[in-house]
């Protein structure tokens, strides 16, 4: 069958959605979902990948914007923070399992360069896949997290000599290999330098420049630019796209536009990366399988047990205890996509074949696949593994937070020692109440601490740490959380312990009310809400209103649960994607040919679409008060408030009938 450049992307992009969709439906990466795509699609099994160099070049960008992006996680501040993490524990893993891969790979008959290459290649575990699922699980923080990261870190630091060293194991003797080696890492150094003393002269006054313009599209356009002259300059050197990429990354890293640069890059990132995975997936050749399924199955196994094994006598040697030591092995027991970046490039050199990486990279895809699952049940296992020496979520006690809790009765529990939760504390001792506080923020902890603050290590999302905070003696719980997930996995832990103490949560806006509320919330705070009310009391004072009419005004607000304040008319920035469920505003003017001319309001039952009639302009007046019996007339700018899908079938309604 023929198929045309756009017959393919359709389709690739018909299974991507459907693919994606179904994985985050059961909650998994939407990598394997992309991978499953690429197989699908490959030569082997439907043939429908379309073999063209620009899809090609368009995967290797994605991996340039991969690189820019963890550069921008990284920052020279953090590598030092982490560095006997990232280069002691990093570097002993990255060694041990190249070695170890690459003398199997040797046995098995290869040459011993190929053979290292995919010692390498095997010795890399996913970025993607861990710090996506650590996240999603609220496990980032922990020290498992905190070690896979660490060591994630040198994993992906090491991508760069192995892309760098490839094409010289490919290149001659082994006489001939140390001048190149040397000189192609003088023109890495030559590259960080100059990335160096760009970003450090040029790039912030440069971004500054361009945020004063206030334009969105300006802004996307100069990162876009910057990620791919980096790219572009390595290049020249000889070097990989992605190690310019990482560099300029790490650059603007240091700036004050972080995490804007990285709200622009990611949609171009997700996307390209998604091409990448399926152009990997297409390389697999599923009867290979079948015909291999005893190596491959030892390989993938190895990968898991042996990978992970290593990291985790490394981090029990580390001096780490065993429950956190095996969590980091069985979190990191995979490989990765830069395992295919790397064999990828081995083949363009002529140091593998395509057939020879078959079975490697089959067991690649298959502990990926698998992975997901590991790190969602890690603490499942871990418990199961370590009975009576683990604590979930944290791996041991928190430090003196029993002993602290063991003669309090009526405290609060702080979730949260930001500056929201540092504000209500300073507020409760100066009422004389006593509280505790949770975080996970380690040099957070240890200032606040040292400052005489009642603040403990602990994950408040865990039921165990809220047990030994004392919860069913607590008089209240305040989250101050801004993030709805973390929110309400803290409230269904304290009911489920507790069905009776207040819990009072802070949100950013109205979006999560009602879940947070359905979850066992007794109040919940909305951020904007309250903002709205602080400055329309300083407002009414100035005007001469006395506090005590304005504060009633707030009080009956509150009581209402903001249903005055929850709609707004909302321009075109404030239509993100998480906005679609929220309240909003919308006004229908009546043309004379519009079905609700001369109608009622109870006639046209506003509460059928599930949307409520605010106010009615007629003219120059605003109506606010009106029966079920009043009348529409033309021109009647008539406001509503709903959910987008049900003012567009009340708009639907009053002009169509």
């Amino acid at each position: 069958m023929e198929h045309n450049a756009l017959n393919d992307g359709l389709v690739l992009l018909a299974l991507s959605v459907l693919m994606v969709w179904l994985l985050k439906r059961i909650k998994l990466t939407p990598i394997l979902g992309y991978l499953f795509v690429g197989i699908l699609v490959s030569p082997y099994a439907l043939g429908w990948f379309p073999e063209t160099e620009s899809i090609q070049l368009l995967a290797e960008i994605g991996v340039v914007f991969l690189l820019f992006m963890i550069g921008l996680e990284f920052s020279i501040s953090r590598l030092i923070a982490m560095r006997n993490t990232v280069f002691g524990l990093g570097s002993v893993q990255v060694i041990i399992s190249t070695l170890s891969g690459g003398l199997i790979a040797w046995l098995t008959g290869i040459e011993w360069q190929a053979a290292l290459v995919v010692g390498g290649a095997l010795a890399l575990s996913s970025t993607a896949i861990v710090a996506k699922q650590l996240s999603d699980q609220l496990e980032m923080q922990g020290r498992h997290g905190q070690l896979a990261i660490g060591i994630l870190l040198f994993q992906d630091l090491a991508v760069v000599p192995l892309l760098v060293v490839i094409p010289i194991l490919a290149g001659g003797s082994e006489q001939s290999m140390l001048m190149p080696l040397l000189i192609a890492m003088a023109k890495g150094l030559l590259a960080f330098f100059i990335m160096y003393e760009t970003g450090r002269r040029l790039l912030r006054p440069f971004y500054h420049l361009v945020a004063s313009t206030r334009s969105a599209e300006i802004f996307t356009l100069a990162t876009l630019l910057i990620s791919l002259t980096a790219a572009w300059l390595t290049h020249q050197l000889d070097l990989s796209l992605a190690l310019g990429a990482f560099l300029a990354g790490l650059m603007l890293s240091e700036t004050e536009y972080r995490h804007q640069i990285q709200a622009d890059i990611r949609p171009f990132r997700d996307v390209l990366m998604g091409l990448f995975f399926i152009s990997v997936g297409a390389q697999l050749d599923v009867s290979i399988i079948t015909e291999a399924w005893l190596w491959i199955g030892l390989l993938t196994a190895g990968l898991i047990v042996g990978k992970g094994g290593v990291i985790l006598l490394m981090t029990r040697v580390a001096g780490y205890e065993w429950p956190v030591a095996f969590r980091t092995g069985l979190v990191l027991g995979q490989a990765g996509e830069f395992g295919f970046a790397i064999l990828v490039v081995a083949i363009s050199n002529h140091l593998l074949t395509l057939k020879e990486t078959q079975p490697i990279i089959a067991s690649i895809i298959l502990s990926m696949l698998i992975s997901p699952l590991l790190i969602r049940y890690n603490s499942l296992f871990t418990e199961k593994l370590f009975r009576g020496r683990y604590v979930s979520g944290t791996n041991v006690p928190p430090k003196g937070l029993e002993e602290a809790c063991a003669e309090l009765t009526n405290h609060v529990i702080i979730c949260g020692f930001g500056r929201i939760g540092q504000n209500l504390a300073n507020i409760l001792r100066e009422m004389q109440i006593n509280y505790i506080a949770l975080d996970l923020d380690h040099s957070l902890i240890r200032e606040a601490w040292e400052a005489g603050e009642k603040v403990y290590y602990g994950d408040s999302t865990q039921a165990e740490i809220l047990k030994k905070a004392d919860i069913e003696h607590a008089s209240a719980l305040i989250v101050t959380f801004d993030e709805a997930r973390v929110a309400e996995q803290i409230i269904l832990a304290c009911r489920s312990i507790c069905r009776e103490v207040p819990i009072i949560v802070r949100s950013k806006d109205e979006r999560h009310m009602d879940l947070l509320q359905e979850k066992g919330a007794s109040n919940v705070v909305p951020e904007s809400f309250e903002a709205s009310m602080m400055l329309a009391i300083h407002l009414l004072k100035q005007l001469g209103i006395s506090t005590e009419d304005s504060m009633s005004f707030v009080e009956q607000a509150r009581e209402d649960e903001y249903k005055k304040l929850r709609g707004y008319f909302r321009g075109e920035e404030s239509l993100g994607i998480d906005d679609y469920d929220a309240l909003r505003f919308h006004t229908i003017t009546l043309s004379p040919d519009s079905y609700a001319v001369d109608k009622s309001v109870e006639q046209m039952a506003f509460e059928t679409d599930d949307t409520c009639l605010i106010a009615i302009r007629r003219g120059q007046e605003r109506l606010e008060q009106f029966d079920g019996q009043f009348l529409f007339k033309v021109g009647d700018a008539i406001v509503i408030e709903g959910k987008q899908e049900a003012i567009l079938l009340t708009e639907k309604r009053l002009l169509g009938g």
